[in-house]
């Protein structure tokens, strides 16, 4: 789990989400299942902000993000989560 998780979950379900933690799923599978009362279901994965965004997703999210059909979005803090919802 990254570090700034707990504080994006607890934005996320203060924004009137509701949220479901994957990190357990493994195999590049995005950390959280989100619903969003303006957007619907999300998949996010969350990265750390303090590491190089360069150095942050792994070969298995890479294959996992590129095989998926839908949208997954990144992010990295409190901020890109509001985005993510449609709250910014």
């Amino acid at each position: 789990m990254d570090a700034n998780q707990g504080e994006i979950v607890s934005a996320l379900l203060g924004a009137g989400c509701c949220v479901q933690s994957l990190a357990s799923v493994g195999r590049g599978c995005p950390d959280l299942l989100v619903y969003s009362p303006l957007r619907g279901l999300l998949l996010i994965e969350i990265k750390d902000g303090q590491k190089p965004p360069s150095k942050d997703v792994s070969e298995a999210q890479k294959t996992w993000h590129k095989n998926w059909k839908g949208h997954v979005s990144i992010v990295r803090c409190f901020k890109d989560a509001m985005g993510a919802i449609g709250l910014t």
